[in-house]
């Protein structure tokens, strides 16, 4: 630990207060960050892009998993000093509260989701010299009704969801619907839009709906405003991502909602992709795989979360599924979209996991041929039923298990982006700057799937733009290929 910073310094009241807000984790912490600045921009405070220029730093944390809690409490300590206000927001702070603001005095406050609505207004107030109170976790599954339809209209403080009050002056939507309270915080031609938030699912891996709450999805007009909103801004592609999608609109009392959502999206001007994360395989339903492949605009692009292919192994987890179920699911995509990308996580070394248990698991990652899987090691998760279980694996095991299946699905992706040479794609430019010029097919989701450098690009290329190609090769996950003409 680093020597406790200095106390804030308020700004002078002739000068306007600054603040950089620092997004970690998930495309969901990066909506609730524009949500966050939105609402500090209207309370009077400049946003700027670097700490060091900042009189306040908010940290968006990630408390999803040991290293992402690492790596959220080192980012709290480098945001320390000179005077600034670091204040640690998001998931971590959320899920432990006055425990991280015990192990963490470095950090100025310690604030819940329940702060976001009035966030400028706290910041000020420690800005002026006075202490906040460190948020006091609780389990925010309890927060709202258990029956999904009565869940509309609750007061809970939802990050990403609450709608403006009339005279809010920011974000307002380009055409019908709701005002958008959402600054945006980057410029490139992808965004997310949150679909929902929180999780009914009882994984027993899993502490997100501990800190996330119930499942409560947002409302189509509002997704709609955000995303024409978006779109005015120059944004092509829409990310809708949540933590779990194949729920949307069960508390809205429609569960093909979905299906009709993800037409209306594709249809939003300005608008040329809409992209799906984060499905469950056991609640994929085929209308919304005919809808995914079929829609013009809605690229067939299928986020399944595995976590495992061993039977029993799922059914600790508390999860559904075996790989012949799994694949059967595969062999009804690919047959809508021969071409569709697939990518999902898988979790090693859960407790009780068996050898078997991993050659069934990496069986069925030889056989699935997925564009690319995330591989993590099993840690306990505080809170959680699967730290209570027995059959631990030592750590040295489980990370042996996981270097294994690691090595195996590098091979196996390289294998499937070599079997791309030769198709048709279209690339999102997200960097024009010079060369080589830098973008992402259709089956390539953001950050984590690879990407696609284009040959011969137009000199005068824009981001955002769509450029047709033809794969020429490969390395790992990613792609080359050569521009053929036709842009737009």
């Amino acid at each position: 630990m680093t020597p406790a910073a200095a106390p804030p310094v308020s700004p002078s009241p002739a000068t306007e207060a600054s603040v950089a807000l620092v997004t970690l984790g998930c495309a969901r912490n990066e909506v609730d960050s524009e949500e966050l600045a939105a609402r500090l921009e209207r309370g009077g405070f400049r946003l700027v892009e670097d700490a060091d220029d900042a009189d306040a730093v908010l940290v968006n944390t990630c408390g999803f998993v040991e290293s992402a809690k690492k790596d959220s409490v080192d980012t709290l300590l480098e945001a320390t000093g000179d005077g600034r206000a670091v204040v640690a927001i998001g998931c971590l702070a959320e899920r432990y509260g006055e425990q991280l603001a015990d192990a963490l005095p470095e950090a100025d406050a310690v604030l819940g989701f329940d702060a976001y609505p009035d966030i400028a207004d706290r910041l000020r107030s420690l800005l002026d010299g006075d202490a906040l109170p460190s948020h006091t976790p609780q389990d925010r599954r309890r927060l709202l009704p258990l029956t999904p339809v009565d869940r509309a209209g609750s007061d809970v403080s939802i990050p990403g969801h609450r709608v403006a009050e009339p005279d809010l002056p920011v974000g307002v939507a380009p055409a019908s619907g709701p005002p958008v309270v959402r600054r945006r915080l980057g410029r490139g031609p992808l965004a997310p839009v949150k679909l929902a938030s929180g999780c009914d699912r009882r994984c027993s891996f899993c502490a997100i709906p501990s800190f996330r709450g119930a499942f409560v999805s947002r409302p189509a007009e509002q997704v709609l405003a955000d995303a024409r909103w978006l779109a005015a801004d120059g944004v092509r592609e829409l990310f809708c991502v949540s933590e779990n999608t194949t729920s949307y609109g069960k508390d809205l009392g429609d569960l093909r909602l979905l299906e009709r959502l993800l037409p209306e999206l594709a249809a939003v001007d300005g608008v040329e992709r809409v992209r799906v994360s984060y499905l469950q395989p056991a609640e994929t339903r085929p209308g919304l795989l005919d809808v995914m492949a079929d829609t013009p605009g809605v690229v067939p692009y299928f986020d399944l979360s595995f976590q495992h292919a061993s039977a029993p192994v799922l059914r600790r987890m508390r999860r559904f599924g075996d790989p012949e179920r799994f694949l059967a699911l595969l062999d009804d995509v690919r047959r809508r979209s021969p071409l569709a990308g697939i990518r999902s996580n898988v979790i090693v070394g859960f407790p009780g996991e068996t050898e078997q248990d991993v050659e069934v698991l990496c069986t069925f990652l030889t056989a699935a041929r997925l564009d690319v899987v995330g591989v993590f090691g099993y840690s306990d998760e505080d809170g959680t039923e699967a730290a209570t279980l027995g059959g631990h694996l030592d750590d040295s095991e489980v990370r042996d298990r996981a270097d294994r299946v690691g090595r195996l699905v590098e091979e196996l992706t390289a294998q499937r982006a070599e079997d791309r040479v030769g198709e048709s794609v279209e690339v999102l430019v997200e960097s024009d700057a010079g060369e080589p010029v830098e973008g992402r097919a259709a089956h390539q989701g953001p950050d984590v799937d690879g990407s696609t450098t284009v040959l011969d690009a137009p000199a005068d290329l824009r981001t955002g733009e769509l450029l047709a190609c033809r794969v020429v090769g490969s390395a790992g996950a990613d792609l080359v290929a050569r521009y053929e003409g036709g842009r737009r």
